[in-house]
């Protein structure tokens, strides 16, 4: 069975940047193009990871292929922020997650209290801003997956988490992370053999889960933003003034990536060296209670 782990519809929000926020959506997609698009590219089981929210879940619930999910931020021990994929859930842990997730101790207790499986989204990329070591640290001693191959991001941002995954064994999972429609799909975890849910997430928690579909790059990237500010001009007519700025979008593409392969050269080689940062443990006044 296939899934993708790591897709957005109209209910994500609104782009978390300053002036940006007023007008410009994180996704146009409706959550039923989304789910059509994700049949279409021979998806077996059908999510939705929207920021903090399962509201487009309202539109698919009829659909038994279908399961609740959502991309929690929340605040790390180190002030830092990270993105985690929450995965097969209900309303009421919904609302229990979302009151916990500016604090990731009580977070990481609820998480496990309930067996749910959870996993860092694109540890080793700079979209949700600063790292700081410990907070590796905390995804390698409690998160039991970790997102190795997003859809969006560099493959170099990919195999860093590939690799941390692989050396403190954690589950790999694969998402597209797709804003746009045209992304939908095209990254994706595969658990063969699985003949249902239940079956799809034992299989990954038991290892068998395989990454399948593609990385990001800057062409990729491009397409989808201007399919974004598209979307907005179809949704809010004025915003048609702004066309002309869409001129700059490969420009700003350029120099996100340009940070993001800084990113991952920095952390890459600090996290994933031999050498360096053995033997580092969470503080114990912040350990999880046993």
């Amino acid at each position: 069975m296939k899934c993708d782990l790591h897709v957005h519809s109209s209910h994500s929000g609104n782009l978390p940047v300053a002036v940006l926020r007023q007008f410009f959506k994180e996704s146009y997609s409706p959550p039923s193009d989304v789910y059509a698009a994700l049949r279409k590219r021979g998806m077996d089981l059908i999510t939705l990871t929207d920021h903090d929210s399962i509201s487009g879940a309202e539109e698919l619930r009829r659909h038994r292929d279908f399961f609740v999910s959502e991309e929690v931020t929340c605040r790390m021990p180190s002030g830092t922020e990270a993105h985690v994929g929450v995965y097969d859930i209900t309303e009421r842990q919904h609302a229990e997650i979302n009151r916990r997730r500016n604090d990731l101790i009580r977070l990481l207790c609820y998480l496990s209290e309930q067996r749910l499986f959870f996993t860092v989204n694109h540890a080793f990329s700079s979209v949700t801003g600063r790292r700081h070591e410990d907070d590796f640290k905390w995804f390698a001693d409690y998160f039991p997956g970790v997102e190795a191959r997003n859809g969006q991001m560099l493959p170099a941002a990919n195999r860093h988490a590939s690799v941390f995954a692989r050396r403190r064994r954690k589950v790999q999972v694969a998402g597209s992370d797709a804003h746009a429609l045209v992304s939908v799909g095209t990254t994706f975890t595969e658990v063969p053999g699985a003949r249902d849910k239940n079956e799809f997430f034992a299989g990954l928690r038991s290892g068998y889960g395989q990454l399948g579909g593609e990385s990001g790059s800057y062409w990729k990237l491009t397409r989808d933003i201007i399919l974004l500010c598209r979307g907005m001009m179809r949704e809010d007519r004025w915003t048609i003034l702004l066309a002309p700025l869409m001129g700059l979008v490969p420009a700003g593409v350029g120099v996100n990536y340009l940070v993001d392969r800084d990113f991952v050269r920095r952390w890459g080689g600090k996290i994933n060296s031999v050498s360096r940062g053995a033997g580092r443990t969470v503080p114990e006044s912040q350990k999880l209670p046993a």
